[in-house]
């Protein structure tokens, strides 16, 4: 079990608040051992892959889709050891059946039109008894999460689901109810073993604030060098902490607003993600 001290020193430079409690909840569900085989279904940028190879020696393999994307996390991962990287479709996991301990599934559900299907492949490729750790943003989300979708959703019944006004709806084919994902992981002939909730009280617009302004900044390497240490997902080491950087006086604003949350919230309050545990049949 990687304890929480780690988990908060690899979070410090995170402005999503949601994602720190993602990070939290998938080392709960998917602990390493220097045994296991773990899968990271999309890897994305290889955030998830950095911090698990940080605490274990685990053997890790990453799936990413979008080739631009594989490219930015050969960049962050692809040096480390025991590390493999693939460009494939959650449809078709080029993986033989019973291969993996654990498997993240972290934001990636609400980008793919046939949910069931990918759960399907993910079930396959998963020991039997393994775990895979379920993250989807929730259709009941905070007002101040999002205002500009969670008004036009209230209004006119519409969203933006691309650009820098995107904010929870960005790229997304749907958001879910703690019911469809539920229904989604059973077809898929999952049990079910633990649902959570979490991030109800959030900074005004912080979704748009990090991933519309704050993420292209970064990765442009517009931000001075002590500023780009203090915002980096991939460095837990570099940043010194001191709130004469204007990167560390925002964190210390946004965790003030994050102190009010919970593990997991109560049912019927609005919550950024919705998580859940499910577990491959022995």
């Amino acid at each position: 079990m990687v304890d929480l001290a780690t988990i908060q020193h690899m979070t410090r430079n995170e402005a999503d608040m949601a994602f720190k409690k993602r990070v939290q909840t998938i080392f709960e569900w998917i602990a390493p051992t220097d045994q296991s085989v773990i899968l990271d279904c999309a890897c994305g940028r290889g955030f998830y892959l950095n911090m698990f190879r940080y605490v274990s020696q685990c053997r890790l393999v990453g799936l990413e889709l979008d080739w631009p994307v594989i490219e930015k996390a050969k960049k962050n991962v692809g040096h480390l050891p025991n590390l493999l990287l693939t460009n494939a479709n959650i449809y078709r996991l080029p993986y033989p059946d019973d291969t993996f301990d654990g498997v993240i599934l972290s934001e990636i559900l609400e980008h793919i039109d046939h949910d069931v299907d990918g759960l399907k492949e993910v079930y396959r490729v998963l020991k039997p008894g393994g775990v895979v750790a379920i993250t989807v943003p929730n259709a009941n989300y905070p007002f101040w999460w999002d205002p500009i979708n969670k008004t036009l959703e209230t209004l006119f019944n519409t969203h933006i689901g691309n650009g820098p006004l995107a904010g929870i709806w960005a790229n997304h084919v749907r958001l879910y109810t703690a019911q469809q994902l539920r229904e989604s992981v059973l077809a898929a002939g999952f049990e079910v073993e633990e649902e959570r909730a979490f991030t109800h009280h959030s900074f005004p617009f912080i979704h748009n604030v990090v991933y519309g302004l704050g993420k292209p900044l970064l990765e442009s390497g517009a931000l001075p060098q002590s500023m780009a240490n203090a915002a980096d997902r991939t460095t837990f080491d570099k940043n010194d902490g001191s709130l004469l950087n204007p990167i560390n006086l925002a964190l210390k604003v946004l965790n003030f607003f994050d102190r009010p949350n919970v593990m997991s919230e109560p049912p019927g309050h609005s919550t950024v993600n919705l998580c859940l545990k499910g577990r491959k049949r022995q």
